[in-house]
Protein backbone atom coordinates (compact mmCIF):
# COMPACT_ATOMS: atom_id res chain seq x y z
CA UNK A 1 0.00 0.00 0.00
CA UNK A 2 2.77 2.46 0.98
CA UNK A 3 4.75 1.71 -2.18
CA UNK A 4 1.66 2.03 -4.40
CA UNK A 5 0.75 5.36 -2.78
CA UNK A 6 4.29 6.66 -3.24
CA UNK A 7 4.18 5.76 -6.93
CA UNK A 8 0.78 7.43 -7.30
CA UNK A 9 1.96 10.64 -5.66
CA UNK A 10 5.09 10.64 -7.81
CA UNK A 11 2.92 10.25 -10.90
CA UNK A 12 0.69 13.15 -9.83
CA UNK A 13 3.66 15.40 -9.14
CA UNK A 14 5.19 14.56 -12.49
CA UNK A 15 1.92 15.31 -14.31
CA UNK A 16 1.23 18.48 -12.35
CA UNK A 17 -2.47 17.66 -11.99
CA UNK A 18 -5.12 15.04 -11.23
CA UNK A 19 -5.55 11.98 -13.42
CA UNK A 20 -8.95 10.91 -14.68
CA UNK A 21 -9.06 8.06 -12.17
CA UNK A 22 -7.53 9.94 -9.23
CA UNK A 23 -9.04 12.86 -7.32
CA UNK A 24 -6.92 14.69 -4.76
CA UNK A 25 -8.30 17.08 -2.12
CA UNK A 26 -6.48 18.95 0.65
CA UNK A 27 -9.53 18.56 2.97
CA UNK A 28 -7.72 20.58 5.64
CA UNK A 29 -10.97 22.39 6.39
CA UNK A 30 -13.23 19.34 6.18
CA UNK A 31 -14.77 17.15 3.51
CA UNK A 32 -15.42 19.10 0.26
CA UNK A 33 -19.03 19.08 -0.99
CA UNK A 34 -17.76 18.37 -4.51
CA UNK A 35 -16.80 14.84 -3.48
CA UNK A 36 -20.39 13.67 -3.95
CA UNK A 37 -20.22 14.30 -7.69
CA UNK A 38 -16.72 12.80 -7.75
CA UNK A 39 -18.01 9.57 -6.19
CA UNK A 40 -20.71 9.34 -8.88
CA UNK A 41 -18.19 10.05 -11.65
CA UNK A 42 -15.64 7.50 -10.44
CA UNK A 43 -18.32 4.84 -9.98
CA UNK A 44 -19.32 5.41 -13.62
CA UNK A 45 -15.68 5.41 -14.75
CA UNK A 46 -14.15 2.25 -16.29
CA UNK A 47 -12.21 0.58 -13.49
CA UNK A 48 -13.43 3.04 -10.85
CA UNK A 49 -10.85 5.31 -9.25
CA UNK A 50 -9.15 6.65 -6.15
CA UNK A 51 -9.73 9.62 -3.84
CA UNK A 52 -6.83 10.91 -1.74
CA UNK A 53 -7.51 13.34 1.09
CA UNK A 54 -4.67 15.29 2.63
CA UNK A 55 -2.65 16.47 -0.39
CA UNK A 56 -2.48 20.03 -1.65
CA UNK A 57 -2.43 20.11 -5.46
CA UNK A 58 -1.53 23.81 -5.54
CA UNK A 59 1.64 23.06 -3.56
CA UNK A 60 2.85 20.23 -5.76
CA UNK A 61 0.79 17.55 -3.98
CA UNK A 62 2.48 18.10 -0.67
CA UNK A 63 0.71 16.73 2.44
CA UNK A 64 -1.39 18.98 4.67
CA UNK A 65 -2.43 18.62 8.29
CA UNK A 66 -5.77 16.81 8.69
CA UNK A 67 -7.46 17.98 11.89
CA UNK A 68 -9.90 15.04 12.22
CA UNK A 69 -9.14 12.07 9.92
CA UNK A 70 -11.81 9.90 11.51
CA UNK A 71 -14.52 12.45 10.74
CA UNK A 72 -13.32 12.57 7.12
CA UNK A 73 -13.58 8.79 6.81
CA UNK A 74 -17.08 8.78 8.27
CA UNK A 75 -18.09 11.60 5.94
CA UNK A 76 -16.82 9.69 2.91
CA UNK A 77 -18.75 6.58 3.91
CA UNK A 78 -21.91 8.66 4.43
CA UNK A 79 -21.58 10.27 1.00
CA UNK A 80 -21.08 6.85 -0.61
CA UNK A 81 -24.42 5.70 0.81
CA UNK A 82 -26.17 8.76 -0.60
CA UNK A 83 -25.77 7.51 -4.18
CA UNK A 84 -27.93 5.04 -6.09
CA UNK A 85 -26.74 2.37 -6.23
CA UNK A 86 -24.56 2.94 -3.16
CA UNK A 87 -20.90 3.32 -4.04
CA UNK A 88 -18.59 0.59 -2.80
CA UNK A 89 -15.56 2.06 -1.02
CA UNK A 90 -12.42 0.68 0.57
CA UNK A 91 -10.97 3.35 2.87
CA UNK A 92 -7.45 3.07 4.23
CA UNK A 93 -4.76 5.17 5.88
CA UNK A 94 -1.54 6.13 4.18
CA UNK A 95 1.47 8.36 4.60
CA UNK A 96 3.09 10.87 2.27
CA UNK A 97 6.34 12.54 3.31
CA UNK A 98 5.73 11.43 6.89
CA UNK A 99 2.23 12.89 7.22
CA UNK A 100 -1.02 10.88 7.27
CA UNK A 101 -3.42 10.90 4.31
CA UNK A 102 -6.69 9.07 3.63
CA UNK A 103 -7.03 6.85 0.56
CA UNK A 104 -10.46 5.73 -0.67
CA UNK A 105 -10.68 3.18 -3.47
CA UNK A 106 -13.96 3.67 -5.42
CA UNK A 107 -15.21 0.53 -7.15
CA UNK A 108 -16.78 0.77 -10.59
CA UNK A 109 -20.56 0.44 -10.56
CA UNK A 110 -21.93 -2.70 -12.22
CA UNK A 111 -22.62 -1.85 -15.90
CA UNK A 112 -26.20 -3.08 -15.58
CA UNK A 113 -26.81 -0.44 -12.89
CA UNK A 114 -25.09 2.50 -14.57
CA UNK A 115 -25.25 5.40 -14.37
CA UNK A 116 -24.62 5.79 -10.66
CA UNK A 117 -26.67 8.78 -9.45
CA UNK A 118 -26.90 11.10 -6.48
CA UNK A 119 -30.08 9.80 -4.87
CA UNK A 120 -31.36 13.18 -3.66
CA UNK A 121 -31.13 14.97 -7.02
CA UNK A 122 -31.02 12.15 -9.58
CA UNK A 123 -27.93 13.72 -11.12
CA UNK A 124 -25.16 11.51 -12.48
CA UNK A 125 -21.59 12.48 -13.36
CA UNK A 126 -18.71 11.30 -15.53
CA UNK A 127 -15.00 12.02 -15.40
CA UNK A 128 -13.28 14.27 -17.89
CA UNK A 129 -9.65 15.17 -18.35
CA UNK A 130 -10.17 18.21 -16.12
CA UNK A 131 -12.95 17.36 -13.66
CA UNK A 132 -16.41 15.90 -13.12
CA UNK A 133 -19.24 16.71 -15.51
CA UNK A 134 -23.03 16.17 -15.30
CA UNK A 135 -24.25 13.34 -17.50
CA UNK A 136 -26.51 14.50 -20.32
CA UNK A 137 -29.56 12.59 -21.52
CA UNK A 138 -27.70 11.61 -24.68
CA UNK A 139 -24.81 10.27 -22.65
CA UNK A 140 -27.24 8.21 -20.59
CA UNK A 141 -28.34 6.57 -23.85
CA UNK A 142 -24.70 5.69 -24.47
CA UNK A 143 -24.53 3.66 -21.26
CA UNK A 144 -27.57 1.68 -22.39
CA UNK A 145 -26.24 1.18 -25.93
CA UNK A 146 -22.92 -0.11 -24.57
CA UNK A 147 -24.68 -3.27 -23.39
CA UNK A 148 -24.89 -4.53 -27.00
CA UNK A 149 -22.09 -5.30 -29.51
CA UNK A 150 -21.58 -2.22 -31.74
CA UNK A 151 -22.60 -2.93 -35.35
CA UNK A 152 -23.59 0.59 -36.37
CA UNK A 153 -21.01 0.85 -39.16
CA UNK A 154 -22.79 -1.93 -41.06
CA UNK A 155 -26.10 -0.11 -41.36
CA UNK A 156 -27.43 0.95 -44.76
CA UNK A 157 -27.67 4.70 -45.44
CA UNK A 158 -31.00 5.44 -47.06
CA UNK A 159 -30.57 7.29 -50.33
CA UNK A 160 -26.81 6.69 -50.64
CA UNK A 161 -25.53 4.61 -53.57
CA UNK A 162 -22.31 3.75 -55.41
CA UNK A 163 -22.56 7.14 -57.12
CA UNK A 164 -21.94 8.80 -53.74
CA UNK A 165 -18.50 7.20 -53.44
CA UNK A 166 -15.28 9.01 -54.37
CA UNK A 167 -13.94 7.38 -57.55
CA UNK A 168 -10.30 8.20 -56.74
CA UNK A 169 -10.55 6.60 -53.32
CA UNK A 170 -12.49 3.60 -54.63
CA UNK A 171 -9.90 2.85 -57.32
CA UNK A 172 -7.10 2.93 -54.74
CA UNK A 173 -9.14 0.69 -52.43
CA UNK A 174 -9.71 -1.88 -55.19
CA UNK A 175 -6.02 -1.86 -56.14
CA UNK A 176 -4.86 -2.27 -52.53
CA UNK A 177 -7.36 -5.02 -51.73
CA UNK A 178 -6.29 -7.07 -54.73
CA UNK A 179 -2.61 -6.54 -54.00
CA UNK A 180 -2.57 -6.99 -50.22
CA UNK A 181 -5.40 -9.51 -49.84
CA UNK A 182 -5.06 -11.50 -53.03
CA UNK A 183 -6.60 -14.68 -51.62
CA UNK A 184 -9.39 -12.87 -49.79
CA UNK A 185 -11.09 -9.81 -51.20
CA UNK A 186 -8.64 -9.74 -54.07
CA UNK A 187 -10.02 -12.89 -55.64
CA UNK A 188 -13.24 -11.09 -56.63
CA UNK A 189 -12.40 -9.71 -60.08
CA UNK A 190 -15.67 -7.86 -60.54
CA UNK A 191 -15.43 -4.42 -58.91
CA UNK A 192 -19.07 -4.32 -57.86
CA UNK A 193 -18.82 -7.72 -56.19
CA UNK A 194 -15.64 -6.76 -54.36
CA UNK A 195 -17.26 -3.59 -52.98
CA UNK A 196 -20.25 -5.64 -51.86
CA UNK A 197 -18.11 -8.34 -50.22
CA UNK A 198 -16.14 -5.65 -48.39
CA UNK A 199 -19.33 -4.24 -46.89
CA UNK A 200 -19.08 -0.91 -48.71
CA UNK A 201 -22.37 -1.36 -50.53
CA UNK A 202 -25.23 -3.79 -49.95
CA UNK A 203 -26.65 -6.19 -52.60
CA UNK A 204 -29.35 -3.65 -53.48
CA UNK A 205 -26.72 -0.99 -54.17
CA UNK A 206 -27.23 1.02 -50.97
CA UNK A 207 -24.02 2.32 -49.44
CA UNK A 208 -23.25 1.43 -45.83
CA UNK A 209 -22.19 3.76 -43.02
CA UNK A 210 -18.65 2.36 -43.15
CA UNK A 211 -18.49 2.65 -46.93
CA UNK A 212 -19.54 6.29 -46.93
CA UNK A 213 -17.27 7.34 -44.08
CA UNK A 214 -14.21 5.71 -45.66
CA UNK A 215 -14.86 6.35 -49.36
CA UNK A 216 -17.76 8.79 -49.69
CA UNK A 217 -17.63 11.98 -51.75
CA UNK A 218 -19.12 13.93 -48.85
CA UNK A 219 -20.35 11.74 -45.95
CA UNK A 220 -21.52 14.85 -44.05
CA UNK A 221 -24.54 14.98 -46.38
CA UNK A 222 -25.86 12.20 -44.14
CA UNK A 223 -23.69 12.66 -41.04
CA UNK A 224 -23.32 16.44 -40.52
CA UNK A 225 -21.33 16.10 -37.30
CA UNK A 226 -18.93 13.42 -38.46
CA UNK A 227 -16.32 16.16 -38.64
CA UNK A 228 -13.24 17.38 -36.81
CA UNK A 229 -13.85 20.59 -34.88
CA UNK A 230 -10.43 22.17 -34.32
CA UNK A 231 -9.32 25.37 -32.61
CA UNK A 232 -6.35 26.86 -30.77
CA UNK A 233 -6.11 29.23 -27.82
CA UNK A 234 -5.34 32.86 -28.69
CA UNK A 235 -1.72 33.99 -28.66
CA UNK A 236 -0.52 36.65 -26.20
CA UNK A 237 -0.24 39.03 -29.16
CA UNK A 238 -3.91 38.54 -30.13
CA UNK A 239 -6.52 41.17 -29.16
CA UNK A 240 -8.03 40.70 -25.66
CA UNK A 241 -11.41 39.94 -27.25
CA UNK A 242 -10.02 36.95 -29.20
CA UNK A 243 -11.51 33.68 -28.04
CA UNK A 244 -9.79 31.26 -30.42
CA UNK A 245 -7.57 31.12 -33.47
CA UNK A 246 -7.33 28.89 -36.52
CA UNK A 247 -10.80 27.53 -35.84
CA UNK A 248 -11.74 24.99 -38.49
CA UNK A 249 -14.40 22.44 -39.31
CA UNK A 250 -12.81 19.58 -41.24
CA UNK A 251 -15.14 17.40 -43.30
CA UNK A 252 -15.01 14.81 -46.07
CA UNK A 253 -14.21 11.07 -46.02
CA UNK A 254 -11.68 9.83 -43.48
CA UNK A 255 -8.57 9.89 -45.73
CA UNK A 256 -9.23 13.49 -46.86
CA UNK A 257 -9.99 14.56 -43.29
CA UNK A 258 -6.64 13.15 -42.19
CA UNK A 259 -4.79 15.18 -44.83
CA UNK A 260 -6.62 18.36 -43.84
CA UNK A 261 -6.08 17.75 -40.11
CA UNK A 262 -2.34 17.55 -40.73
CA UNK A 263 -2.48 20.74 -42.80
CA UNK A 264 -4.26 22.45 -39.87
CA UNK A 265 -1.56 21.23 -37.48
CA UNK A 266 1.20 22.61 -39.69
CA UNK A 267 -0.54 26.00 -39.74
CA UNK A 268 -1.25 26.03 -36.03
CA UNK A 269 1.44 24.27 -33.98
CA UNK A 270 4.28 26.44 -32.73
CA UNK A 271 7.58 25.65 -34.40
CA UNK A 272 11.07 25.96 -32.94
CA UNK A 273 14.40 25.79 -34.76
CA UNK A 274 16.71 23.09 -33.43
CA UNK A 275 20.19 21.92 -34.34
CA UNK A 276 20.81 18.19 -34.78
CA UNK A 277 24.02 16.49 -33.55
CA UNK A 278 25.34 16.51 -37.14
CA UNK A 279 25.01 20.30 -37.25
CA UNK A 280 21.97 20.40 -39.53
CA UNK A 281 19.13 22.76 -38.62
CA UNK A 282 15.51 21.61 -38.48
CA UNK A 283 12.07 22.94 -37.65
CA UNK A 284 10.48 21.14 -34.71
CA UNK A 285 6.72 21.46 -34.14
CA UNK A 286 5.42 21.68 -30.59
CA UNK A 287 3.91 18.20 -31.05
CA UNK A 288 5.15 15.54 -33.52
CA UNK A 289 2.97 15.43 -36.63
CA UNK A 290 3.21 11.63 -36.79
CA UNK A 291 1.78 11.33 -33.25
CA UNK A 292 -1.00 13.80 -34.04
CA UNK A 293 -1.92 11.87 -37.18
CA UNK A 294 -2.17 8.55 -35.34
CA UNK A 295 -4.36 10.09 -32.64
CA UNK A 296 -6.69 11.70 -35.20
CA UNK A 297 -6.94 8.49 -37.22
CA UNK A 298 -7.91 6.54 -34.10
CA UNK A 299 -10.48 9.17 -33.14
CA UNK A 300 -12.15 9.01 -36.57
CA UNK A 301 -12.10 5.23 -36.84
CA UNK A 302 -13.17 4.37 -33.31
CA UNK A 303 -15.66 7.13 -32.53
CA UNK A 304 -19.15 5.96 -31.61
CA UNK A 305 -21.60 5.79 -34.53
CA UNK A 306 -24.81 5.19 -32.58
CA UNK A 307 -27.72 7.63 -32.70
CA UNK A 308 -26.86 9.20 -29.33
CA UNK A 309 -23.54 10.51 -30.66
CA UNK A 310 -24.78 11.73 -34.05
CA UNK A 311 -24.57 15.35 -32.95
CA UNK A 312 -21.00 15.12 -31.60
CA UNK A 313 -17.80 15.87 -33.47
CA UNK A 314 -14.22 14.82 -32.92
CA UNK A 315 -12.75 17.77 -31.02
CA UNK A 316 -9.20 19.10 -31.21
CA UNK A 317 -8.17 21.87 -28.82
CA UNK A 318 -4.67 23.31 -28.77
CA UNK A 319 -4.02 25.09 -25.49
CA UNK A 320 -0.87 26.89 -24.40
CA UNK A 321 0.47 23.89 -22.50
CA UNK A 322 -1.36 20.90 -23.97
CA UNK A 323 -3.14 19.39 -26.98
CA UNK A 324 -6.48 17.65 -26.45
CA UNK A 325 -8.23 15.28 -28.87
CA UNK A 326 -11.60 13.82 -27.83
CA UNK A 327 -14.16 11.63 -29.55
CA UNK A 328 -17.55 10.20 -28.55
CA UNK A 329 -17.35 6.58 -27.46
CA UNK A 330 -15.00 4.96 -24.98
CA UNK A 331 -12.56 2.11 -25.55
CA UNK A 332 -14.01 -1.15 -26.78
CA UNK A 333 -12.53 -4.53 -25.88
CA UNK A 334 -9.40 -3.10 -24.27
CA UNK A 335 -8.46 -1.00 -21.26
CA UNK A 336 -6.28 2.11 -20.99
CA UNK A 337 -3.68 0.09 -19.09
CA UNK A 338 -3.23 -2.26 -22.05
CA UNK A 339 -2.99 0.42 -24.75
CA UNK A 340 0.32 0.09 -26.51
CA UNK A 341 1.49 -2.65 -24.13
CA UNK A 342 -0.12 -5.70 -25.71
CA UNK A 343 -0.22 -6.53 -29.41
CA UNK A 344 -4.01 -6.40 -29.26
CA UNK A 345 -6.29 -4.85 -31.87
CA UNK A 346 -9.86 -4.11 -30.86
CA UNK A 347 -12.27 -2.16 -33.01
CA UNK A 348 -15.58 -0.61 -32.06
CA UNK A 349 -16.25 -0.19 -35.81
CA UNK A 350 -14.75 -3.40 -37.18
CA UNK A 351 -16.13 -3.02 -40.72
CA UNK A 352 -14.86 0.56 -40.99
CA UNK A 353 -11.40 -0.46 -39.79
CA UNK A 354 -11.28 -3.37 -42.27
CA UNK A 355 -12.10 -1.03 -45.16
CA UNK A 356 -9.62 1.63 -44.08
CA UNK A 357 -6.75 -0.87 -44.12
CA UNK A 358 -6.96 -0.56 -47.91
CA UNK A 359 -7.50 3.20 -48.10
CA UNK A 360 -4.75 5.78 -48.66
CA UNK A 361 -4.82 9.53 -48.14
CA UNK A 362 -4.91 11.34 -51.52
CA UNK A 363 -2.19 13.94 -50.85
CA UNK A 364 0.44 11.86 -49.06
CA UNK A 365 -0.43 8.37 -50.25
CA UNK A 366 -0.12 7.09 -46.67
CA UNK A 367 -2.30 4.27 -45.44
CA UNK A 368 -5.05 5.41 -43.12
CA UNK A 369 -4.43 2.57 -40.67
CA UNK A 370 -2.46 -0.64 -40.39
CA UNK A 371 -4.65 -2.36 -37.77
CA UNK A 372 -1.52 -3.96 -36.34
CA UNK A 373 -1.74 -2.39 -32.86
CA UNK A 374 1.18 -0.15 -33.88
CA UNK A 375 -0.51 3.24 -33.54
CA UNK A 376 -0.02 3.80 -29.81
CA UNK A 377 3.63 2.65 -29.84
CA UNK A 378 4.23 5.13 -32.69
CA UNK A 379 2.73 7.92 -30.56
CA UNK A 380 4.82 6.89 -27.55
CA UNK A 381 8.04 6.73 -29.54
CA UNK A 382 7.47 10.07 -31.32
CA UNK A 383 6.73 11.89 -28.06
CA UNK A 384 9.81 10.43 -26.37
CA UNK A 385 12.00 11.40 -29.32
CA UNK A 386 10.64 14.95 -29.13
CA UNK A 387 11.37 15.14 -25.40
CA UNK A 388 7.67 15.36 -24.48
CA UNK A 389 5.83 13.57 -21.64
CA UNK A 390 3.92 10.38 -22.51
CA UNK A 391 0.38 10.77 -23.82
CA UNK A 392 -2.37 10.73 -21.22
CA UNK A 393 -5.32 8.51 -22.25
CA UNK A 394 -8.70 9.00 -20.59
CA UNK A 395 -11.52 6.49 -21.07
CA UNK A 396 -14.74 7.91 -19.65
CA UNK A 397 -16.84 4.98 -20.98
CA UNK A 398 -18.73 7.21 -23.44
CA UNK A 399 -15.90 9.54 -24.37
CA UNK A 400 -12.24 8.95 -25.11
CA UNK A 401 -9.69 11.73 -24.69
CA UNK A 402 -5.99 11.96 -25.46
CA UNK A 403 -3.95 14.72 -23.83
CA UNK A 404 -0.44 15.64 -24.96
CA UNK A 405 1.46 18.05 -22.73
CA UNK A 406 4.45 20.28 -22.97
CA UNK A 407 7.25 19.49 -20.49
CA UNK A 408 6.54 20.84 -17.02
CA UNK A 409 9.23 23.31 -15.95
CA UNK A 410 11.30 22.01 -13.07
CA UNK A 411 10.18 24.24 -10.24
CA UNK A 412 10.63 23.45 -6.59
CA UNK A 413 9.49 26.60 -4.78
CA UNK A 414 9.20 24.72 -1.48
CA UNK A 415 12.36 22.62 -1.61
CA UNK A 416 14.24 24.92 0.76
CA UNK A 417 11.52 24.97 3.44
CA UNK A 418 12.10 23.31 6.77
CA UNK A 419 9.67 20.65 7.95
CA UNK A 420 7.85 23.00 10.36
CA UNK A 421 7.58 25.64 7.65
CA UNK A 422 6.03 23.10 5.32
CA UNK A 423 3.49 22.09 7.98
CA UNK A 424 2.42 25.71 8.55
CA UNK A 425 2.34 26.47 4.83
CA UNK A 426 0.12 23.46 4.08
CA UNK A 427 -2.17 24.21 7.02
CA UNK A 428 -2.97 27.51 5.29
CA UNK A 429 -4.33 25.59 2.29
CA UNK A 430 -7.71 25.51 4.07
CA UNK A 431 -7.80 29.33 4.20
CA UNK A 432 -6.94 32.24 6.42
CA UNK A 433 -5.76 31.40 9.96
CA UNK A 434 -4.56 33.24 13.05
CA UNK A 435 -1.34 32.26 14.81
CA UNK A 436 -3.43 30.83 17.65
CA UNK A 437 -5.46 28.72 15.18
CA UNK A 438 -2.28 27.35 13.64
CA UNK A 439 -0.78 26.63 17.04
CA UNK A 440 -3.81 24.58 18.11
CA UNK A 441 -3.97 22.68 14.82
CA UNK A 442 -0.27 21.86 14.68
CA UNK A 443 0.53 21.57 18.39
CA UNK A 444 3.15 24.31 18.28
CA UNK A 445 3.82 27.13 20.77
CA UNK A 446 2.75 30.68 19.80
CA UNK A 447 6.37 31.84 19.78
CA UNK A 448 7.38 29.03 17.43
CA UNK A 449 4.41 29.70 15.13
CA UNK A 450 5.22 33.41 14.88
CA UNK A 451 8.85 32.66 14.07
CA UNK A 452 7.83 30.27 11.30
CA UNK A 453 5.32 32.77 9.92
CA UNK A 454 7.99 35.46 9.77
CA UNK A 455 10.22 33.12 7.75
CA UNK A 456 7.39 32.29 5.35
CA UNK A 457 6.55 35.97 4.92
CA UNK A 458 10.17 36.77 4.10
CA UNK A 459 10.02 34.16 1.32
CA UNK A 460 6.78 35.56 -0.10
CA UNK A 461 4.77 32.44 0.75
CA UNK A 462 2.51 33.99 3.40
CA UNK A 463 0.57 37.26 3.57
CA UNK A 464 -0.51 39.02 6.76
CA UNK A 465 -3.75 40.89 7.42
CA UNK A 466 -4.17 43.08 10.47
CA UNK A 467 -1.54 43.67 13.16
CA UNK A 468 -0.59 46.53 15.50
CA UNK A 469 -3.41 46.13 17.97
CA UNK A 470 -5.79 44.48 15.49
CA UNK A 471 -6.56 40.82 15.04
CA UNK A 472 -3.88 39.30 12.82
CA UNK A 473 -4.52 36.60 10.22
CA UNK A 474 -2.28 34.81 7.78
CA UNK A 475 -2.98 33.32 4.36
CA UNK A 476 -1.29 32.20 1.21
CA UNK A 477 -0.76 34.78 -1.54
CA UNK A 478 -3.69 34.96 -3.96
CA UNK A 479 -1.53 35.34 -7.07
Amino acid sequence: MTQDLSLTVARLRAAGGDYDDIEVKAAAGGLPKSLTSTLSALANHPGGGTIILGLDEAAGFMPVHLADPQALKQGLAHKARSLSPPVQLVISDGQVDGLPVIVARVHECDPSAKPCRIAASGAAYIRGYDGDFPLSSLEEQAFLAARQPPLFDRRPVAGATRADLDDELVLEFLRSARERDARGLGRFHDDAELLRRAGIVLPDGTATVAGLLALGVHPQEWFPRYVIQASADPLPSDPPSARARNQATISGPIPRMLDEALAWARRTFDTSIVTAPDGSVHDRPSYPYVAFREIIANALLHRDLDNWSAGMAVEVRLKRDRLIVANPGGLYGITVERLGRDAVTSARNARLVAICQHVRTPETGARVIEALASGIPVVTSALAEAGLPPAHYIDAAIRFTVVLRQPIPVMQPYSDLKQTELHVFHALAAGERSAADLGRELGMTPAHIRKVLRELRSKGLVEQRGGRGKSTFYSRPTR
